[in-house]
């Protein structure tokens, strides 16, 4: 259209003239169109457009009137390997009490197995585990609960009322579940032929209270700056978990780092907090291991929509790998919370997102940079 009007407006004569009058308008309009379409096409071209990915089956979700539910609350994944396919994998919906074996493959994911976590009840219901995210180190999955104040948007639960039902929340979400399962247990389709084993600690509570800085959102609830977590990795031999909130002022967001072996055998892991710059009014979703290290998805600490990326971490310095696309569904937008590493090449990194809030976490493979 605006090469039209260009050529249009070029050619001479006193009938151009009126034209001109009566068209330079249009002109105007068109060009700042075409510009404009330019623009947005010249802004989104460094972005990775979205690779959907198939679910077979159904990944488990929190039943409706005792009817079964396609999971819409997926939180966390993390697999045995790092390289190849099929993998075997953990994943992790905040609505239940029990984990699920996921066969990832490549293209798709092959919904397995329940691999039950803990068994908390109050009132005779069953409490949520709220888990936030799986790590995988030497044999070993780690899920991990969110430590917090249950999630409470619509206030609800009163402060004193509630009290009972709020502590029975906050112990049952207070764990690291330890998930050994036998490879060689695992069927093609992700069915379990023996019982995984199970084992609960409960210390880090204590560790993220002794630290000052964070001691004082303890308890709280999220739309107060309250303490939860929704990431956990191992690299080498470091465990990291990493916060959603409590925001701690400027751009930082917090990651809690200590010694693996000495968490998972009841010594002193000495742990260090990392105040690592994500951007204002954003925390850790989800955490990942990969080659290069620490990856961290990162969005909005409180119960907001806001942008989402990708970021690599090393101490207390991160570097942009990427954003993550906006996603909606059904009018909403789906938040991502669960970030799990493919494999890489010269060209980049390739990381497979889940979401919260859509059917079967709508995995999204994504590439993005790759960093020394």
């Amino acid at each position: 259209m605006c090469r039209f009007f260009e050529i249009l407006l070029m050619q001479g004569g006193k009938i151009m003239t009126t034209i001109r009058s009566i068209y330079g308008c249009i002109l105007c309009l068109a060009t700042i169109s075409c510009i404009g379409l330019l623009t947005s096409v010249s802004a989104g071209a460094g972005n990775n457009l979205d690779t959907f990915w198939k679910v077979e089956g159904d990944l488990i979700g929190k039943k409706k009137k005792g009817k079964k539910k396609k999971s819409e609350d997926v939180s966390g994944i993390a697999c045995a390997t790092d390289r190849g396919f099929p993998r075997t994998c953990l994943l992790i919906d905040d609505e239940l009490q029990v984990a699920q074996v996921v066969i990832v493959q490549e293209g798709s994911l092959l919904a397995g197995g329940p691999v039950p976590l803990i068994d908390d009840t109050f009132d005779g219901e069953p409490v949520e585990f709220d888990g936030e995210g799986v790590a995988y180190a030497d044999g070993e999955f780690l899920v991990i609960g969110s430590h917090g104040h249950p999630r409470d948007q619509d206030n609800e639960l009163d402060p004193d009322n509630d009290a009972d039902e709020i502590r029975a929340s906050i112990t049952a979400n207070s764990r690291i579940i330890r998930v050994r399962i036998d490879p060689g247990t695992v069927a093609p389709d992700g069915k379990l032929r023996v019982k995984a084993e199970t084992k609960a600690f409960t210390d880090l509570r204590a560790i993220l209270a002794d630290e000052p800085l964070l001691a004082p959102f303890v308890d709280r609830r999220l739309d107060q700056n309250g303490l939860t977590i929704e990431g956990i990795a191992v690299v080498g031999e470091t465990l990291y978990v990493g916060l959603r909130a409590p925001s701690l002022g400027g751009d930082r967001a917090a990651i809690v780092s200590m010694a693996v072996k000495a968490f998972l055998d009841g010594g002193k892991p000495k742990p260090q907090l990392h105040l690592v710059p994500l951007g204002p009014g954003r925390g850790v979703r989800d955490l990942a291991a990969s080659p290069s290290g620490l990856l961290v998805l990162a969005g909005p600490a409180a119960a907001t929509d806001g942008p989402y990326s990708i970021y690599r971490v090393k101490g207390d310095d991160a570097v942009l790998l990427g954003d993550v696309p906006p996603l909606v569904q059904k009018g909403e937008a789906v938040k991502p919370e669960a970030l799990l590493f493919l494999n890489e090449d010269q060209n980049g990194q390739r990381v497979l997102v889940l979401s919260d809030g859509a059917k079967n976490g709508a995995p999204r493979e994504l590439r993005i940079r790759r960093v020394p």
